[in-house]
């Protein structure tokens, strides 16, 4: 008699909503569709290095309708201790990667699903050349700035969020003639502040892909004011810059620096400029928790299927994407080799700027060049 196929699972890097939509979606094809036990690694490649291995079999009757609608990861996840440049307790540096492969082997899986971010990717690959490990991987980041898909896991939850936000900041900066600044996340790339800005009726939206002045910040608050508005909202990514160009961080506990801060920056800069009464209020990890959104738990219910049928058909080294309607999967170098940041000749740029939005110093969209691009789409 053949032995059960066992496949593996983790979840790596930092945590967003919709990771436990993943889980389920792949218990219930592996289990119901194949026949296979699932074997749920915690603390993602944490749990491989741990002895004995932290991990285990997880049954369909853990999915009991409540999962599904949980933020966070239930296996738990890191975004710290590169296996290949591991942190000693006496300050050197060791690659300890045989012992995550060693890890892998005795669970004596017969694949593994990774669900992560780019650095994350990055990380299994090379630990799946290394040890020959048939790998598939998903992804998730928050920040949806993973190449060639239009969707990664937590990003629509996160837009939510930050709109949300919005929504509840309009009525106070009314009543009380404020502006109200608020700072999201966004490492790297701009798309959860554009993404909110727009759906959540801001005024000003600072995003690392496009410079900005203060004097335009400025202008654009004054000519709310000439037109009898006493507020204004503006959103700002985390890794957004200083006018002069120096990135605002803070150090945390273990010495380490993360982006946050520019907010605060902002609020004193535009008072300054403006003389407006203005608070800030940063969303931080609020955007990573809380229920995920019906499109997150679609997302994510299609991707953690199509991935255990792509071990079914024998198909390794791919991540599963979604492109053009569709749930497709291309070679995992592909991926974390394309980065996507906000297009600034993308849709969503000319649409801020259609708005009225001030997004930065970008040249406003001439009235030739939309009347062509409209003659453009109705020809074509």
């Amino acid at each position: 008699m053949s032995r059960q196929k066992r496949i593996g699972v983790l979840t790596s890097g930092g945590d967003c909503a919709g990771l436990n939509a993943v889980l389920r979606a792949v218990v219930h094809r592996a289990v119901e569709g194949y026949g296979w036990q699932v074997v749920g690694i915690h603390n993602g490649t944490a749990g491989l290095l741990a002895r004995p291995v932290d991990a285990e079999v997880l049954e369909l009757g853990i999915f009991d309708g409540n999962l599904l609608r949980r933020g966070g990861t239930i296996l738990g996840t890191t975004n710290k201790g590169d296996p290949f440049d591991f942190p000693m307790a006496d300050g050197t540096r060791v690659d300890r990667s045989e012992e995550v492969i060693e890890g892998y082997r005795q669970l004596d899986l017969d694949a593994l699903i990774g669900i992560g971010g780019d650095g994350s990717q990055d990380i299994l690959r090379r630990l799946a050349q290394q040890g020959g490990i048939d790998l598939i991987t998903l992804p998730k980041t928050i920040d949806n700035d993973l190449g060639h898909t239009e969707v990664s896991i937590g990003y629509a939850t996160a837009v939510k969020i930050a709109t949300d936000a919005l929504d509840q900041l309009q009525p106070t900066a009314a009543s009380h003639s404020r502006v109200m600044v608020l700072e999201v996340m966004g490492r790297d790339a701009g798309h959860i502040a554009i993404g909110a800005g727009i759906a959540g009726g801001a005024d000003v939206i600072l995003i690392p892909e496009i410079g900005y002045s203060l004097d335009g910040i400025a202008r654009k608050i004054e000519s709310l004011k000439a037109r009898g508005r006493n507020f204004a909202l503006v959103v700002a990514a985390e890794a957004v810059k200083t006018e002069t160009g120096d990135a605002v961080r803070q150090v945390q506990g273990d010495g380490s620096s993360t982006y946050g801060g520019v907010g605060h920056y902002l609020a004193v800069r535009i008072a300054e400029e403006t003389g407006s009464e203005t608070r800030v209020t940063v969303l931080g990890h609020l955007q990573r928790g809380g229920p995920p959104t019906d499109h997150d738990r679609l997302m994510a219910s299609v991707f953690g299927v199509y991935a255990v049928d792509l071990i079914a058909a024998g198909r390794f080294d791919r991540m599963v994407a979604w492109s053009g309607r569709q749930v497709v999967d291309i070679p995992i170098t592909d991926a974390i080799a394309g980065y996507k940041a906000v297009d600034i000749a993308g849709p969503l740029v000319r649409t801020a700027q259609g708005l009225g939005i001030y997004l930065g110093e970008l040249p406003e969209p001439l009235e030739s060049d939309k009347a062509g691009q409209m003659a453009e789409t109705v020809g074509s």
